[in-house]
């Protein structure tokens, strides 16, 4: 069962309503208990799980499945390692069978290299998923036009990455990312390349919706410390946002009025 949304401020994709803003990964933790302890730190209300990402020879399969199912969050499986559309279709349709859900994070990796999405292949493949009942969250690039598509073909999420998958170089094209904010009224998600609270804070100040990450927690020295730190940053970020940033100014502005003279400079009668 998931999590009921109680916030004056939820993230809603799909028409269902989550009181967290972060998505986490279950991948790369040297341990299930420190993947679970990191999922209760983050209080995310949606955890990813890569069928193809899974070693069923070490026995943690079962171990950290039955951790998922504990912590309450709806569970986000993903399409990660496939390489073609066909590969991504199949894996989903095997991942609505095993956990029951339509939900799936579409990715389909063009470049073994840093891991780039496909754009032609997810565009082909968020269409015949989208066409069989499926609620798509696509992994792309920040590319305008491809996210066009995406959203042309009905996927109602978007999720540029900030940078290449588990590299934390952060959001390495803002001018692009601003411009998917300004011109798409859709849930944008940053999801891959995040690597330090501040980058998390920085994105949802831009007005993003939510940050999906991994490896950032998964491999910190303490991750469900790190989780939590995301999680305040997210927090924090959003709140700006809502808040309304000042706008930059070229010429220093002083934050106490001048006008006159100081009360103690005035003449006494």
């Amino acid at each position: 069962m998931n999590k009921p949304a109680t916030t004056t401020d939820p993230l809603t994709l799909y028409g269902e309503h989550f009181n967290s803003r972060f998505l986490l990964g279950t991948a790369l933790y040297d341990s299930p208990q420190l993947m679970r302890d990191a999922i209760d730190h983050s209080d995310c209300d949606i955890v990813t799980l890569g069928l193809r990402r899974q070693n069923p020879a070490n026995g943690d399969g079962e171990t950290i499945w039955q951790y998922i199912r504990e912590s309450g969050c709806k569970l986000l499986p993903n399409t990660a390692g496939c390489k073609t559309a066909k590969e991504a279709i199949n894996l989903a349709l095997m991942s609505r069978e095993m956990f029951a859900t339509d939900w799936i994070k579409l990715e389909v990796v063009g470049d073994d290299y840093n891991l780039q999405p496909d754009s032609f292949a997810l565009i082909d493949a968020a269409s015949e998923l989208i066409s069989q009942g499926f609620k798509v969250l696509p992994y792309c690039t920040e590319d305008l036009i491809v996210c066009q598509r995406l959203l042309d073909v009905g996927c109602q999420v978007l999720m540029p990455w900030g940078s290449p998958i588990g590299t934390g170089q952060g959001l390495l094209n803002r001018y692009h990312l601003n411009a998917l904010r300004q011109r798409f009224e859709v849930p944008l998600i940053v999801d891959a390349g995040l690597g330090a609270p501040s980058q998390a804070t920085e994105a949802m100040e831009m007005g993003f919706d939510g940050i999906l990450l991994n490896t950032a927690v998964a491999k910190a020295g303490n991750p469900p410390l790190m989780a939590r730190a995301f999680a305040d940053s997210i927090i924090a970020g959003r709140r700006a946002f809502n808040a309304g940033l000042m706008q930059k100014r070229q010429t220093a502005s002083p934050s106490t009025p001048t006008i006159g003279q100081p009360f103690w400079h005035q003449h006494q009668s």
